[in-house]
């Protein structure tokens, strides 16, 4: 039976060798020496995972609900494989597939047999999760990380390999910049990576993850992070506008830094360019501003809760 190698998607071409040999037969896994380019019945504990695997997480409902369908139907693609020894396979991809059949009771699965170095495994890997939109942003963005690092590749090389701009590949190590809460939280699908990136605009750590703290418990849009970076932005420009009436030969100056920051924590609360205007150490104002009647119910909603 004549089976066209199927491209695991855009990018791949770059990656792999077209002249490889067209699948011409079925191999009997307990009779032959399977050769690279057969698709083979092969036993599933002959078969390892891809030790390059970017995938970090596997929706166990979703493993549950493919395996009922293998029961059914079968495995109707063959997941690929490496040679590793004599019979002795690693996943290429198709690991989903793979762990399906184990909680199917399959005892073997279908499997094209191809060669492959361990910089072909991963990237392959990347590509084919990418592509069927599977892996969270941080996966990516470590599966990037790990292509550098272990591939000495720049981030322009890299986005060629891929099919994918360098700006795509910067925009996604960046995330690997955020303090480890963040990342955890967006694996998880606690924010957006619109939410990550404008989380990256604050330098200070603790900062960060108070607003995004704020985002998870308050459903705050992009948006609203967005302006509340950008109003932290520019208090950090700012000097606080104190008047004081003190001997200024004589008397030392209020501590600027202090009310610097009430006023970050005050503006990471209320989303705005909070300002306090003090005139000595315990005295003064506090402005809130506002530039929409929305804005002012938000404001109001979240001074009465506290």
């Amino acid at each position: 039976m004549n089976a066209k190698k199927r491209a695991l998607g855009k990018g791949l071409s770059a990656l792999l060798d077209n002249s490889e040999t067209e699948v011409q037969q079925k191999y009997n896994f307990e009779k032959e020496i399977l050769p690279v380019g057969a698709i083979a019945n092969i036993s599933i504990d002959s078969v390892e995972v891809n030790p390059f695997q970017p995938r970090k997480q596997f929706d166990e409902d979703a493993l549950h609900e493919l395996a009922a369908s293998i029961k059914e139907q079968g495995i109707i693609q063959p997941i690929t494989v490496r040679k590793t020894d004599h019979n002795t396979f690693q996943i290429i991809s198709g690991e989903r597939r793979f762990r399906a059949a184990t909680l199917a009771g399959l005892s073997v699965v279908p499997a094209y047999i191809r060669s492959a170095t361990d910089q072909n495994m991963l990237e392959m890997a990347i590509v084919e999760n990418i592509q069927r939109e599977s892996l969270n942003p941080i996966e990516i963005a470590m599966g990037y990380q790990q292509l550098i690092d272990d591939c000495k590749l720049t981030q322009e090389v890299l986005g060629e390999r891929l099919g994918k701009p360098r700006s795509s590949i910067a925009n996604y190590l960046r995330l690997l910049k955020l303090p480890g809460e963040i990342q955890i939280g967006l694996s998880q699908d606690q924010i957006s990576m619109g939410h990550a990136k404008a989380l990256l605009g604050v330098s200070d750590v603790a900062t960060q993850i108070d607003i995004f703290h704020d985002v998870v418990a308050q459903g705050l849009s992009v948006r609203e992070v967005e302006e509340i970076v950008q109003n932290i932005g520019k208090e950090e420009e700012e000097e606080i506008d104190i008047d004081s009436k003190t001997d200024k030969k004589k008397k030392p100056s209020i501590s600027i830094e202090k009310f610097k920051d009430i006023q970050k924590s005050l503006a990471t609360i209320y989303g705005t360019n909070v300002q306090i205007k003090a005139k000595t150490e315990d005295k003064g104002n506090i402005v809130i501003p506002f530039k929409s009647a929305e804005e002012l119910d938000r404001i109001i909603n979240l001074v009465s809760k506290k």
